[in-house]
């Protein structure tokens, strides 16, 4: 079942249960992937598409949930918390910290990297190993330390 089978599915159970929040987080997904559809002017995308608007989803989520906590707007911050759990349910499953950083150690013996300044490099082969299934955050802060370690 794709992505856009499963959130429809979930937008008609969300309506019936008459779970107004999760139902305009569904929709608001939805929209965001069928705008991006239009934009590469497609009817369908692929996974890996779908997977990339899902993340900017979640980031901007996650983005906004820190904004609210540091502005005491726990009403707002809930909100948004509760947004971030029902997307969380079509993210893949996440990474453990040590699964990064046995990836993160492979790419830097694959790059020969041994600096700081190689960062970018290894970077570059990490993401796409780890896209969707780990925070960029996350990534970077293994790399950096283990560039220098």
């Amino acid at each position: 079942m794709s992505l856009q089978e499963r959130l429809t599915d979930d937008m008609k159970q969300a309506m019936r249960a008459k779970q107004k929040d999760r139902l305009t987080t569904i929709r608001m997904v939805k929209a965001s992937l069928q705008n991006e559809a239009i934009k590469f002017g497609r009817q369908d995308l692929t996974e890996e598409e779908e997977l990339t608007v899902l993340n900017r989803e979640m980031k901007q989520r996650r983005d906004s949930l820190r904004e609210f906590e540091s502005a005491g707007r726990e009403d707002l911050a809930s909100k948004v918390a509760d947004e971030i759990v029902v997307l969380e349910a079509y993210m893949p499953e996440q990474l453990s910290e040590e699964e990064v950083t046995a990836i993160v150690k492979a790419a830097i013996a694959q790059t020969n990297a041994s600096a700081p300044s190689d960062m970018g490099k290894v970077m570059g082969v990490v993401m796409p190993q780890v896209k969707g299934k780990a925070d960029g955050g996350l990534v970077n802060r293994i790399v950096k330390q283990q560039l220098t370690n």
